[in-house]
């Protein structure tokens, strides 16, 4: 039988994770976070420049926009963190979720160098990435549960 890991219950949202992919998701935000904070390049993915021919214009955006865009990321994050023991989440929780894992899978997507070409070639299991591609994968299927439930609602 196919496991829906969130599905609509009356107003929230039921969360149906194992105790190993909430510690996951966890670990996961908890290091997104370290690296939102310390600006790391990693991170850049996450904050491309608004004006790509304009250097300067694009500076001047990202001085002035910046630090909401990062508060914005924290507060999913922390919203995440604060409701992935439970197995109840409100509409609010469930958007974080789905914020705060796409952010996660562009950093881990960057990292890996995942493309298109990739994903149809398919993953080789002797790739000494494969591990982390499976954990990228995993994560996209989750957000992908996340983003039909939340269209349900539509």
């Amino acid at each position: 039988m196919y496991r829906r890991p969130v599905r609509p219950l009356g107003d929230v949202y039921a969360l149906d994770l194992t105790g190993e992919e909430r510690d996951v998701v966890k670990h996961l935000l908890q290091e997104l976070r370290e690296l939102v904070e310390e600006d790391d390049a990693l991170v850049q993915r996450l904050f491309p420049p608004a004006h790509r021919d304009d250097p300067e214009a694009s500076a001047a955006f990202a001085e002035l926009a910046r630090e909401g865009l990062v508060e914005g990321r924290r507060t999913a994050i922390d919203a995440v963190l604060a409701s992935v023991d439970r197995d109840r989440l409100s509409h609010g929780e469930v958007e974080a979720w789905c914020g705060a894992l796409n952010d996660v899978r562009l950093v881990l997507g960057e990292r890996l160098g995942v493309t298109e070409e990739l994903y149809v070639a398919g993953i080789d299991r002797r790739d000494p990435r494969a591990p982390q591609l499976a954990l990228y994968g995993w994560l996209t299927w989750l957000q992908g549960e996340i983003v039909e439930v939340l269209a349900m609602r539509l």
